[in-house]
């Protein structure tokens, strides 16, 4: 009888064992189904698709710091295409500036009456000239806010009779402000300097 209810007693201990282990097992199993799942979703969530030409193109989510380089850099290069792009035309100059002080503060203003007063952008009308700049770098230091930039670029400035060629070096900074549509980057240029404009060459035409 003894024998018996040792027998019982040790087959119902084996039983609470498995159970326990099955319950574990499942609790573990179904931890790691949730955690894969959470994976999986947030990965899907990273990705979207452009419709470019009627193909889907995949495309990933990044936070706002990983593109801040790549978004300064974009952001330099649209003010100063704005600002130094003029044709002998009162509405495309109007229309530029317009853009490019969306992208600046007073600074920038600043330049630009200064110009307005010395009828410098009178003389483009006048004299039929054209400007156009190529950025050739912009150097952003990201690891101290407002972030500091470096332009370098390239203004051709063509007259009825010349071509001249200019050497353009600006500095200034970056500073975080609301996304719109006048300012897609979310910054706003700040203490803004020209260091260097001086004459590369002129050519006749």
């Amino acid at each position: 009888m003894f024998q018996k209810a040792k027998n019982i007693d040790t087959a119902f201990r084996d039983v609470r064992f498995f159970s326990l282990l099955v319950i574990t097992l499942f609790a573990l199993l179904t931890g790691y189904a949730l955690y894969r799942s959470y994976k999986q979703q947030s990965l899907l969530s990273s990705r979207i698709y452009v419709l470019a030409n009627g193909h889907a193109l995949e495309a990933f989510a990044s936070t706002r710091k990983e593109n801040i380089p790549v978004e300064a850099r974009d952001h330099v290069k649209m003010f100063h295409h704005y600002f130094f792009t003029l044709d002998p035309d009162e509405k495309v100059i109007n229309s530029n500036i317009k853009k490019a002080l969306y992208l600046a503060d007073g600074s920038a203003r600043d330049v630009y009456e200064s110009l307005k007063e010395n009828n410098y952008f009178t003389g483009i009308i006048s004299g039929n000239v054209s400007q156009r700049i190529e950025v050739d770098s912009v150097v952003i230091q990201t690891n101290v806010y407002p972030y500091h930039f470096l332009c370098y670029a390239v203004e051709t400035i063509t007259r009825p009779s010349t071509l001249t060629t200019r050497n353009l070096v600006t500095e200034g900074y970056l500073r975080n402000v609301a996304r719109s549509d006048n300012n897609p980057h979310g910054f706003l240029i700040e203490k803004w300097v020209t260091i260097k404009n001086n004459d590369i060459k002129t050519v006749s035409r």
